[in-house]
């Protein structure tokens, strides 16, 4: 079941990015853009890429036992990191979630 993404504006008004799986569980988020066009460019960027599993750095163990996975664009850059998770095996899951989450993912803008 394809997922969405919630554009949204943080406090300081920059603009970015949750991928929402079909379950309502948020499986990843975006960094900072100054532009809402550039936040529109980095859904973009995940629906692309997403498809790649190659484009996933695997999963790591970060401070305090979760383990995380990020989602790489062509040039390297992060578009998407991930939630923490509780085993390794589980953000490989959460990896598999991206993948169908952003499949044919429609954007709501809830930006304001």
């Amino acid at each position: 079941m394809a997922g969405w993404f919630d554009l949204k504006r943080a406090k300081d008004g920059q603009f970015f990015f949750t991928l929402v799986a079909g379950n309502g569980e948020i499986v990843g988020k975006s960094e900072m853009y100054k532009a809402k066009a550039s936040a529109k460019n980095g859904i973009e960027s995940v629906k692309k890429n997403s498809a790649e599993r190659g484009r996933f750095k695997d999963p790591w163990e970060g401070n305090g036992g979760k383990w995380y996975f990020s989602l790489k664009a062509r040039n390297g850059e992060v578009i998407l990191a991930s939630q923490g998770y509780s085993s390794e095996s589980s953000a490989e899951d959460g990896i598999g979630a991206v993948q169908r989450a952003a499949d044919g993912a429609a954007t709501k803008d809830i930006s304001g």
